[in-house]
């Protein structure tokens, strides 16, 4: 990461509204900076299928980033090339590093469909075949015309797929049938959910096909040599081969000789599968820690029945924290999308402190719990996103000036559990933490500084709280939130 103490942001929201994003990050950058910010996590920048109305994860062009009339417009979602450079131009001014999402599992909204022959598999189990070979009318046609060939000349057909799950000839089914393409294996290096996981949505890529590989391989030098970035976010690796990106950013990481920090995206609650990831991609990349997002999620429904003592029990950042990246929510988890588990808005200042005052894994904040949001509909649900900044912002300084030295837990009861970070010879303060998910709460700490003086940097007490002659103070928190005590 290259920093003390790295947290970053995911900065976008499903929500976001268009035309707007890349603008807002350039006068942003040096505040999230000056925050503790010290890295910015960006939404897939090219052009997908819905043209300014596509989060990006409908990949069209890689090789667009909103810089060719295709899909109803020159922008993406977020706005133009142009904006987008300045942007990060603006964010590594002031010393942020910027990762980028890269999204390689498939393509959507092609320029025309192909005859192709296919097999109907079961949804539940894709091993298991539901009839004889059919041709299809399929969207597997990519000739990018707004963009020719202009830093690639490659064109997508259907050899570059292995899979699909819509039929024009058949429009009313819309994608409820899955299709494997004739020849075409899925790959087993894969999460075994319903049997083999490689298909997700549109066109799947192949990547046992040479022309793929070397055009995604391609497309990382160049989106780097365009872009600058320090890093990549990985959308959907349990759908992609696991030998994929550790050669992919091998190959990356040794043509530009930089560290090129990585994240993947491998939805799963059971932490088994993430190590199972991990060991099967040599430690190639970081993961988002899932099982804690769900313990988040379980805690905050749960209310004081929750055992904090077991928060951390079977997750990424216990068992493996060098390569656990933690969060709260995020652009999935939120209400009305695909993996709605959205952490409830009491438990957000619990969460966060749990994962931006500890001292493993590489928290991640999302965008849509820093910065105030606009209501949206779902359906007909009105859904309301709560800014928590003011917390996390005391939390960042807190991590920045005093989140260094030794780690001393004390989750030694089911609703009020703290621990502290005793500094180090640059960093002498001490930093003591106490939240809970009930009443009113006390812990006995040691500080290992007697008559040392504490301050709560959240301001829910005004207390000055004095250490006794051996170290030990009693810290206090208010019912169903979290104090931070720092040393004067």
């Amino acid at each position: 990461m290259g920093f003390a103490n790295g947290v970053f942001i995911q900065f976008f929201q499903w929500h976001s509204p268009p035309g707007t994003l890349w603008a807002e990050l350039g006068t942003q950058a040096a505040a999230l900076r000056g925050a503790g910010f010290t890295g910015v996590w960006l939404p897939p920048a090219g052009k997908g299928a819905g043209g300014t109305n596509d989060v990006g994860y409908g990949a069209y062009d890689l090789f667009d980033l909103g810089e060719f009339d295709q899909k109803g417009a020159v922008a993406t979602k977020y706005g133009t090339k142009a904006q987008l450079l300045t942007a990060i131009g603006s964010a590594h001014a002031v010393g942020l590093q910027v990762y980028g999402d890269v999204v390689f599992n498939h393509k959507d909204g092609a320029d025309f469909t192909e005859d192709v022959w296919v097999q109907e598999v079961d949804w539940d189990d894709r091993n298991r075949p539901l009839g004889d070979w059919q041709l299809i009318k399929a969207w597997t046609g990519f000739d990018f015309p707004g963009r020719g060939d202009v830093y690639s000349s490659m064109k997508w057909r259907c050899w570059s797929f292995d899979a699909v799950s819509y039929d024009e000839n058949r429009p009313g089914d819309g994608n409820r049938r899955l299709y494997r393409l004739k020849d075409k294996p899925f790959a087993t290096e894969v999460s075994h959910e319903h049997g083999n996981f490689d298909y997700l949505i549109a066109c799947d890529l192949d990547l046992d096909v040479d022309l793929v590989r070397g055009e995604l391989t391609y497309w990382g030098r160049w989106f780097i040599d365009t872009t600058g970035v320090d890093g990549f976010r990985i959308d959907a690796c349990k759908h992609i081969r696991s030998s994929f990106f550790p050669d992919w950013l091998a190959h990356l990481r040794g043509h530009f000789g930089r560290p090129l920090f990585s994240v993947g995206e491998y939805w799963s609650g059971d932490v088994e599968d993430l190590h199972a990831y991990l060991t099967a991609t040599g430690g190639a990349l970081s993961l988002f820690d899932v099982p804690l997002h769900f313990r988040f999620r379980a805690a905050s429904l749960a209310g004081n029945g929750y055992d904090m003592r077991t928060i951390f029990d079977k997750t990424l950042v216990k068992e493996q924290p060098a390569l656990a990246v933690t969060f709260v929510d995020n652009h999935d988890t939120q209400p009305g999308q695909s993996l709605e588990s959205w952490v409830e808005p009491w438990f957000k200042p619990l969460a966060y402190a749990l994962i931006l005052l500890r001292r493993d894994g590489y928290p991640c904040v999302f965008y849509a719990d820093y910065y105030p949001q606009p209501r949206y509909d779902d359906g007909g649900r009105q859904v309301t996103l709560y800014c928590h900044r003011f917390l996390i912002d005391r939390f960042l300084r807190a991590r920045r000036d005093y989140g260094f030295g030794d780690q001393h837990d004390y989750f030694d009861h089911p609703n009020t559990v703290g621990w502290l970070r005793t500094g180090d010879a640059q960093h002498p303060g001490v930093m003591a933490v106490v939240l809970t998910n009930g009443a009113a709460g006390t812990k006995w700490m040691n500080t290992f500084h007697p008559g040392a003086r504490f301050r709560d940097a959240t301001g829910h007490s005004a207390d000055v709280i004095t250490a006794n002659g051996d170290g030990w103070a009693l810290f206090s928190c208010p019912g169903g939130s979290v104090s931070v005590w720092l040393q004067e």
